[in-house]
């Protein structure tokens, strides 16, 4: 009887110490693309989980329940490439979340980075980062909530948009980045903005609407979302966009996008690359291209 309940015992901390090694494995993850979506599916598992979880991420900021990160990941895929219906289940929070991560050996470059639908302040750092591994990364998560989904702005369809709650996001993203160049967190000379989809599209409407914030951005699988566009002059501003040939949805709009930002002054250039809605490879190797000192940065000195 009393080897049974040694034997007992030994299978309940087996059982104890594998179920353990599964939630470290989501919580060595906190530092790659998408983690959230990992930590929060074992959540599902033990509730009591998340807190513990989003504690054991260093870089990741908690405050209350607006912290807990969202299961619904895109991991680099744009959730608009998915029609759905129109949605009416809307939250926003009062400010935004930042992730600021600065390498050892900072070269003086600042990337702010705006994530696409279903993405957080944690999605575009590993593309970031391989973009330029001594670049020092700000995430920035959307404000908005959106039936479940992260974004900038509200959506009527997935290419028809809110357009006061893109002049408001827009305004209030532009608010915060006044605020930190005020308190000495951004300089906005060396800094390049890094939008994807849904984030590149508020961020080409801010550049129209705020003009003179933004010097230099890269505008992944973005199309216009503007209906009305203010009069205004981009001449101080660079533009990198860069479609996917086999992204069927969004690629048609891109070049309205760049005859329109050229129009208005902006120096862009257009690249299409071989690949669907989704980053990748190209996306380092074009971009990283176009940010060479002598390219992007320097010409705007």
């Amino acid at each position: 009887m009393a080897r049974n309940c040694i034997i007992g015992l030994l299978s309940i901390v087996i059982t104890l110490g594998f179920g353990s090694l599964g939630y470290a494995s989501d919580l060595s993850d906190c530092d790659r693309n998408g983690s959230p979506g990992k930590i929060a599916a074992a959540a599902k598992k033990n509730p009591a989980f998340i807190a513990e979880a989003l504690q054991s991420c260093a870089d990741f900021p908690i405050a209350g329940d607006a912290a807990v990160p969202l299961a619904n990941h895109s991991n680099g895929v744009d959730v608009d490439s998915a029609p759905q219906d129109e949605v009416s289940a809307i939250e926003r929070s009062d400010h935004f979340f930042v992730l600021r991560r600065q390498p050892k050996q900072a070269s003086g470059e600042t990337f702010v980075l705006l994530h696409g639908s279903g993405g957080d302040e944690t999605t575009m750092m590993d593309l970031a980062s391989r973009i330029d591994p001594h670049a020092v990364l700000v995430g920035i998560r959307g404000r908005l909530i959106q039936d479940g989904v992260t974004r900038w702005y509200r959506r009527l369809t997935p290419t028809r948009f809110d357009q006061d709650d893109i002049r408001s996001e827009a305004g209030a993203f532009a608010s915060f980045l006044r605020d930190a160049v005020e308190a000495k967190k951004l300089d906005l000379a060396n800094t390049t903005f890094i939008g994807y989809s849904n984030g590149a599209n508020l961020l080409a409407a801010m550049a129209l609407l705020h003009p003179g914030l933004v010097e230099r951005a890269v505008l992944l699988r973005p199309m216009s979302v503007l209906e009305s566009i203010p009069d205004v002059n981009l001449s101080g501003t660079r533009f990198l966009t860069v479609a996917g040939a086999a992204d069927s949805i969004y690629a048609p709009f891109a070049p309205a996008l760049e005859a329109m930002l050229r129009k208005h002054g902006g120096r862009v250039e257009a690249r299409t690359i071989k690949s669907g809605h989704d980053l990748g490879n190209d996306d380092v190797a074009v971009v990283s291209e176009w940010l060479t000192p002598f390219n992007a940065v320097s010409l705007n000195q």
